[in-house]
């Protein structure tokens, strides 16, 4: 099994990424929450895997943190009928500490908007994680200690906003995201952030 992979970051899309480890180029999918965390081209980049071996190839999946991991394995592991692209795509629409929060009091709504899940899997995805021994009291625990802020909330909110408008989830990620990283998303609702996201999405840039 590979944990991790210690090289140079050769190029990074919001799905993919390119690490250079000893002269060998390993391509490793990875989740938009990920994404925002690596550094830029040219650095040195330490990222935590999981592989998975099909008939066909071995693909390697890519996290920031050990808490990312942590969920795309007991998404994959622990929920019927949700396999790696499904787990990217939880961990692309919420962040960990949202979705904790979301299963622990049974959000199946705020769940069902992430793209790629509807609300018959995010019933399920709330009713077998919650019946693991310990997550949900675990969870309970860390939500109350690493609570969301409020502008993470209404850039979360912002964001299902956008996709239920039709936009597609790595645009939505990235036009909100943007915003708070140049200070125009500071104190916003999420009503304004969506407004101030569709002028960018809008003007391209």
């Amino acid at each position: 099994m590979i944990t991790f992979l210690d090289g140079t970051l050769i190029s990074a899309l919001p799905t993919h990424v390119t690490i250079d480890v000893g002269g060998v180029g390993y391509e490793v999918s990875i989740p938009l929450s990920s994404y925002d965390k690596l550094p830029v081209a040219g650095k040195p980049v330490r990222i935590l895997t999981h592989l998975v071996v099909r008939e066909d190839a071995h693909v390697l999946y890519g996290f920031m943190t050990p808490a990312e991991r942590d969920l795309f394995r007991l998404l994959v592991n622990h929920v019927s009928g949700i396999g790696p692209k499904l787990a990217l795509a939880v961990l692309s629409g919420m962040s960990v500490t949202n979705f904790q929060s979301a299963v622990v009091n049974s959000d199946v709504t705020a769940i069902s908007k992430i793209s790629g899940l509807g609300k018959k899997t995010a019933e399920r995805i709330v009713l077998e994680l919650k019946d693991k021994v310990g997550v949900a009291a675990a969870w309970e625990a860390a939500s109350a200690a690493h609570a969301p802020s409020p502008e993470q909330e209404q850039a979360n909110e912002a964001v299902l906003a956008l996709i239920a408008l039709g936009y597609k989830q790595v645009d939505a990620h990235k036009a909100v995201h943007d915003l708070q990283q140049k200070g125009e998303g500071k104190d916003k609702s999420a009503e304004e952030l969506v407004k101030l996201a569709l002028k960018r999405i809008a003007a391209g840039r």
